[in-house]
């Protein structure tokens, strides 16, 4: 399934930080995809893997791509994140432990807002770009 939009807003954008740490995985790893995590061992981070290595499964939903690379999550937890839209951000510290971001001394991390005006959580005045 694919959804990639709501109301006309993308359901997924990305920060510059997030969109030069892509850039940077992809000369190691060309072809790489996201899955939005739904907890367990790494939280809730979204998870970078090579795209020839994670089986995206029928249920799966895409929400869209950035940098170039598409970002899937599961259908439960997209019934959970269906009236927000994600933003993928970089922070300091370290990926999780299966994710192509570990050991860059950074590491993705999921922000969001709700569709329709809401307020980004946790995103004082992150800039993004849709690509």
């Amino acid at each position: 399934m694919e959804t990639t939009t709501v109301n006309g807003e993308l359901r997924v954008l990305a920060t510059d930080a997030a969109l030069d740490l892509i850039a940077e995985i992809k000369r190691d790893h060309p072809d790489i995809l996201f899955h939005q995590s739904g907890g367990c061992c790494d939280g809730s981070s979204p998870m970078c893997y090579p795209a020839n290595e994670f089986m995206i499964g029928d249920s799966d939903v895409r929400l869209g791509e950035i940098g170039g690379v598409s970002v899937y999550i599961s259908a439960s937890q997209f019934e959970a994140w269906k009236h927000t839209q994600l933003i993928i951000d970089v922070v300091p510290g370290r990926g999780g432990m299966f994710s192509l971001d570990n050991g860059r001394e950074k590491r993705f991390l999921t922000r969001s807002r709700l569709f329709g005006g809401g307020e980004a959580c946790a995103v004082p005045d992150v800039k993004v770009r849709s690509v």
